[in-house]
């Protein structure tokens, strides 16, 4: 079996970083995608950025379907499971998201059976929710969320449920320690190209100065590159059967939204950092599908423990701030924010 590693959901944006990584640390990689235009897009993408694309290939597969998986996943040694749903809009019902993710993690796992292991890509949100908090938090990486907790959005359960799935699912055929989990934070810091994350996009707005104020949400920040060296690290790192956090500094959206406005000091007029009320914001969620989103989150600061994470791997992790302020800059100059 050759060096290949597939990259499910190659085209999105930790995807290409790991993509990236991958190919000039000199390992071939397979990327699925949902349409040959993706497929060119990503190939310029990574030429663009100076990796080796003479080892890169595609594949067309859906997490929908079961048709193109066992050939994807043909002859390779390694797979990072990428692709998953991560909607700005929540869809109206709680379980909406589940399908797709729980079902095309387990798609992806039954036909990398002959793979030596398997990345998923997860987050933190399957941890932040073990029950109803306020304050500050240690988030460890045993801590499950509760996906029937009522104020968490359908990312948060579609993204439990399926992680909770691959577990058992690997646990049952006996090969747990195949698997390690990826768990990021709010995954911020330049993008490679113009279709950025909806990570991005939520600093987007800040930049846009989309409300008059900001709600009383913190988020645990983390650079895009030190997630992709995470991924990749994985892949030969003595942590099959982990869970890894991935995650720098915490900081609240007020804090973020005053960093964007010190960098960008002719912007400073449009970027928000009054905090709106918590009525307010639980009001204005009724009518506004991305308020709503971070309902669960108020008053909520929590605060991620790496130790594993870092003492396994290796990997040291860049300023959030930082990273997010390199981000909106790359941001300003695509025309994006």
């Amino acid at each position: 079996m050759t060096d290949r590693v597939l990259v499910t959901g190659i085209s999105g944006f930790i995807a290409k970083h790991v993509a990236y990584e991958l190919l000039v640390r000199g390992f071939k990689v397979r990327g699925t995608v949902r349409s040959p235009d993706k497929a060119d897009a990503v190939h310029a993408t990574l030429a663009a950025a100076g990796a080796p694309v003479e080892r890169l290939e595609f594949v067309k597969a859906d997490l929908t379907s079961d048709d193109g998986w066992q050939e994807a996943a043909a002859d390779c040694r390694y797979v990072q499971h990428m692709a998953a749903p991560f909607p700005l809009q929540q869809p109206k019902g709680r379980e909406d998201l589940v399908p797709a993710a729980r079902d095309g993690v387990l798609r992806v796992l039954k036909a990398a059976g002959q793979a030596e292991r398997v990345v998923l890509t997860s987050s933190i949100v399957t941890m932040l929710y073990p029950t109803d908090w306020r304050g500050k938090r240690l988030i460890k990486p045993e801590d499950w969320t509760d996906p029937e907790w009522r104020p968490a959005t359908p990312y948060a359960v579609a993204k439990t449920r399926a992680e909770r799935a691959a577990w058992d699912y690997m646990s049952s055929i006996g090969r747990k320690d195949r698997l390690v989990a990826i768990n990021p934070g709010l995954v911020v810091g330049p993008p490679l190209d113009a279709d950025i994350s909806t990570s991005l996009e939520a600093v987007a707005l800040l930049l846009r100065g989309a409300y008059p104020a900001v709600p009383p949400v913190s988020f645990v920040l983390v650079d895009v590159r030190d997630v992709a060296a995470v991924h990749v690290a994985a892949m030969t790192a003595p942590v099959g059967g982990q869970r890894l956090l991935v995650a720098d500094e915490t900081l609240t959206m007020s804090q973020m939204a005053q960093a964007l406005r010190d960098a960008f000091p002719e912007r400073a007029r449009r970027i928000p950092v009054t905090i709106m009320p918590a009525w307010a914001l639980r009001f204005l969620s009724l009518f506004d599908g991305t308020l709503k989103t971070v309902v669960g989150d108020l008053n909520k600061h929590p605060i991620a423990d790496t130790q594993i994470t870092r003492k396994l791997t290796g990997v040291t992790f860049r300023r959030g701030r930082d990273s997010m302020i390199e981000g909106a800059k790359a941001m300003v100059r695509m025309g994006l924010a």
